[in-house]
């Protein structure tokens, strides 16, 4: 039984303190490997002296982000030190005694449970290489903009880009997938739709892409949203390239990435200011049927029992069938908590230790199934808007994708396109790339970060080909 945590971060602003001994030199960089249930995470600290008697520190988890969380709190007694991080949910900390020179026993703190982390010295941090990150000045123009979705109280603030020079550009709206994501759909030190972005731009089309509502500069709650409400944010995101003189209204596009796949067709079929659409990995087949092939796809990867992914999906459909038919909120949390203790109940005393020593981890689940945005994903058939779809469609999947599988995915955006009678459409299955569209080995999301191209090239010059091809006529 193996089970998938992510350490979830957020920024926030640093502090320190407090006196240190001085016979002790924490200073420095340090590095380790946090071991999690079915996953292990690169984890650095960095420990600087700001004065005698305070010390700051932040630590980056190279596997995740490339991004700097400082500690809040940074406490060194004698030859132990705690660094307290209160923008990471889970009452998080790490706390680790020196035992020389060059390492630190310790311990990372999270949700309640503590997990071994010695770190060593390091002589300098993790630098991840993302060569196609486009760096300023850049040869187009930049804008920072602000969409109102006046429908839900919503404010998204983004960026358009479009060419120095002419007029009545193409333009399309980049939509991001699943879980919360910034303008750049930032990943692992990836940022796709800036990549993107910069491609599109310099060939002649402008972009605008924005915060998820409730991200970055965004206002809105996303914790509440469905992938319906995004698609209104979206629908607001072409309201308002209507008014930008340097675009022609009558070339619109979409670009939607995964969950992203999805909205585009969802506002499509709602706008007729919509002219052409983008599925990158976007699903065609319903949520329940995208999660039980993900599941079995990554599990083989990782080497598990065809018997055990069994089990996983059977517990996983039981789940789903509450989170679907039962009305009552307390009654489908009664349920499922109960379905967990009865699973965790069936495994291993090794699988019970893994899991740590309850079935709490599982039921931890509980509030995700139940979220408004689950429910909606679980349900929602794609070939609903897929059919009333008469616009050009570039539909587009990596062969190694294991989060949306492409051959059962692509089959029924085809089939469902032609029995629509949709006369201009465009299937393409990259051989060798991953969901994120990068060139993988396995496919396995575990290889993202470790992957320095964010898109394959000839996946930019497809789209960007495509559209100049769709607008031309």
């Amino acid at each position: 039984m193996k089970k998938y945590v992510t350490v979830c971060f957020c920024l926030f602003l640093l502090y320190c303190s407090n006196a240190a001994a001085q016979s002790f030199n924490f200073e420095g960089n340090w590095q380790g490997k946090l071991s999690f249930p079915g996953t292990t995470l690169r984890i650095e600290l960095h420990i600087a002296k700001v004065s005698a008697e305070k010390y700051s520190a932040f630590m980056k988890s190279p596997d995740q982000t490339d991004k700097e969380i400082p500690a809040d709190l940074v406490t060194i007694n004698g030859d132990s030190i705690r660094l307290n991080f209160k923008s990471i949910p889970g009452n998080t900390y790490y706390s680790g005694k020196i035992q020389s020179d060059t390492s630190i026993e310790g311990v990372w703190g999270q949700g309640g449970r503590e997990f071994a982390l010695p770190v060593s010295r390091t002589e300098k941090l993790t630098e991840l290489v993302r060569p196609q990150n486009p760096k300023k000045p850049y040869p187009y123009k930049e804008e920072e903009v602000t969409v109102v979705n006046q429908t839900a109280g919503v404010t998204l603030a983004g960026t358009f880009t479009y060419p120095e020079n002419g007029e009545n550009f193409p333009v399309v709206v980049l939509i991001t997938g699943s879980g919360p994501q910034d303008r750049d759909e930032e990943l692992l030190g990836h940022r796709p739709f800036l990549v993107l972005s910069d491609y599109l731009t310099r060939n002649g089309i402008a972009v605008l892409r924005c915060d998820d509502r409730g991200i970055g500069k965004s206002t809105g709650n996303f914790s509440t949203a469905t992938t319906k409400d995004f698609a209104t944010d979206i629908l607001a995101c072409v309201e308002y390239l209507k008014t930008r003189k340097e675009i022609n209204p009558k070339e619109i596009g979409l670009i939607g990435h995964s969950e992203g796949g999805i909205i585009a067709p969802m506002v499509a079929a709602e706008s007729k200011d919509v002219a052409f659409i983008v599925m990158m990995a976007g699903p065609g087949l319903r949520g329940e049927k995208i999660l039980e092939l993900q599941t079995r796809l990554i599990s083989k990867t990782e080497g598990t029992p065809d018997a055990e992914i069994d089990k996983v999906i059977a517990l996983n459909k039981k789940c789903y069938k509450i989170a679907l038919e039962e009305k009552d909120s307390l009654k489908a949390v009664e349920k499922l908590n109960k379905i967990f203790e009865d699973y965790f109940n069936t495994l291993s005393d090794a699988d019970k230790k893994e899991m740590g020593g309850s079935a709490d981890n599982l039921k931890l689940k509980t509030r995700q199934i139940l979220s408004p945005w689950f429910k909606f994903f679980l349900s929602y058939d794609p070939k609903e808007n897929l059919a009333k779809l008469k616009i050009p469609v570039l539909a587009l999947d990596g062969e190694k994708d294991l989060q949306v599988p492409p051959k059962e995915d692509l089959k029924i955006i085809k089939s469902t396109l032609e029995k629509a009678g949709n006369k201009d459409f465009k299937i393409i299955m990259f051989p060798g790339l991953n969901h994120l569209f990068q060139t993988a080995k396995t496919g396995s999301p575990v290889e993202y970060s470790k992957i320095e191209e964010t898109i394959a090239p000839v996946v930019l010059s497809s789209i960007s080909d495509w559209i100049q091809q769709v607008t031309k006529k």
